[in-house]
């Protein structure tokens, strides 16, 4: 069993930046794939990164494309999203969630193995 928690949410401006976090207890994360979602109120869940389990490779859609990186540190359990040039529409609660083998593809939410509880990102006009 792996328990995920995501921190690093919070207000602010646009055009500003959060660093979100994602650490993973319970078993190592080594091997497991993870993904950021995130969800707005009266939206459908969406993806926003996705990251292999060696750090190797990573994916992110169009619509975060060139402001939000996704990266992970294994010797340290954690993923993490740096979100820069952050707008409006990004107000959400981001999750991470992880993905073992065999894996499925990226964004597959109803696959996804563990989740997180979210954290709130809030960004102010």
């Amino acid at each position: 069993q792996v328990q995920l928690v995501e921190s690093g949410g919070g207000l602010v401006q646009a055009g500003g930046s959060l660093s979100l976090s994602c650490v993973a207890s319970g078993r190592t994360f080594t091997g497991y794939n993870v993904n950021w979602f995130r969800q707005a109120p009266g939206k459908e869940q969406e993806f926003v990164a996705g990251i292999n389990w060696s750090g190797g490779f990573a994916t992110v859609p169009d619509s975060v494309k060139d402001r939000f990186t996704i990266s992970r540190d294994n010797a340290k359990n954690t993923v993490y999203l740096q979100m820069n040039g952050l707008r409006p529409e990004d107000t959400a609660v981001y999750y991470c969630a992880a993905d073992v083998p065999p894996y499925t593809y990226w964004g597959d939410s109803p696959n996804m193995d563990y989740w997180g509880q979210g954290t709130q990102v809030t960004v102010s006009s």
